[in-house]
């Protein structure tokens, strides 16, 4: 056999092991989806999702209550201007306990940055326990601990967003380029050098990301803190609920929405400020 028929056939079987390798990974990848999409059906049954009777039940219902909701009413729309403020200064004072209290303890939770694995499982164990307590009974809570008002709901927000941005500053941290750290410590730099002069500046912009994306969601986390007597604009939407004055309960919704929409505006404006 020659060189060159040797060759052709050693290229053919290179060609037909790559088409037999992206096959299976073909297969391999549509087994996954289908475990997947049972999973969701099956979860999907299990509470009455795919019970089209109950939900096509419950569809002149729903229509019944937004035809009572219709139009708005914005006749009290002064009062809520103070509430809409108290949510909007939760949301930015739940962000700031959140943000400060979760750095110290991101460089505990970040593999690469950890002085001991006791350490990280430990701190690991902390964040996990603060996020899984969700922030409304973190709110009741802290209303029984030190009464209504917006102090409990800040309290709540922020002791609740510690373990999800401990979580993501600490994975954050554990994606680090490794090149500019070994440079660093061959460098002499101490480990508190290390951290401020090689991890923190490439860290810094997901950071900024993080606590922009985590102040939008306690703005919305703290209109339902309201409804537990934290103060805010849940509290006026829960009064409204309770009454059953479905148009003022429509009126809130909406001015809920257009804050919901500027306050995204606003975190686009400065994501791009940070980048």
């Amino acid at each position: 056999m020659s060189v060159h028929s040797s060759v052709a056939l050693t290229e053919t079987a290179d060609r037909q092991q790559v088409l037999t390798d992206y096959g299976r990974g073909w297969k391999r990848k549509l087994a996954q989806a289908a475990a997947v999409l049972g999973v969701v059906l099956v979860a999907s049954w299990y509470v009455n999702l795919l019970d089209f009777d109950t939900l096509a039940q419950g569809v002149p219902a729903i229509m019944t209550l937004a035809g009572e909701s219709f139009p708005p009413d914005f006749s009290n729309a002064a009062n809520w201007f103070s509430p809409l403020i108290d949510t909007l200064a939760m949301s930015i004072a739940g962000t700031a306990i959140a943000v400060s209290l979760s750095l110290p303890l991101t460089f505990l939770a970040a593999r690469n940055t950890s002085p001991h694995p006791v350490v990280f499982q430990l701190t690991r164990v902390v964040l996990n326990g603060l996020r899984s307590v969700p922030e409304l009974i973190m709110g009741i809570i802290f209303v029984a601990a030190v009464g209504f008002g917006a102090l409990p709901g800040v309290l709540a927000l922020g002791l609740h967003s510690i373990g999800m941005v401990g979580k993501f500053f600490a994975e954050a941290i554990e994606h680090v380029d490794e090149a500019p750290v070994e440079a660093a410590r061959a460098a002499g730099a101490t480990r508190l050098q290390v951290l401020f002069h090689a991890v923190l500046p490439q860290v810094l912009p997901q950071f900024a990301d993080v606590s922009i994306y985590r102040w939008e969601y306690n703005f919305r986390a703290s209109t339902v803190m309201g409804m537990v007597g934290a103060g805010g604009i849940g509290f006026e939407l829960m009064g409204s609920l309770r009454i059953m004055q479905y148009q003022e309960v429509l009126a809130i919704l909406l001015v809920i929405l257009l804050m919901v929409t500027l306050v995204d505006a606003l975190s686009g404006f400065l994501r791009k400020s940070f980048k």
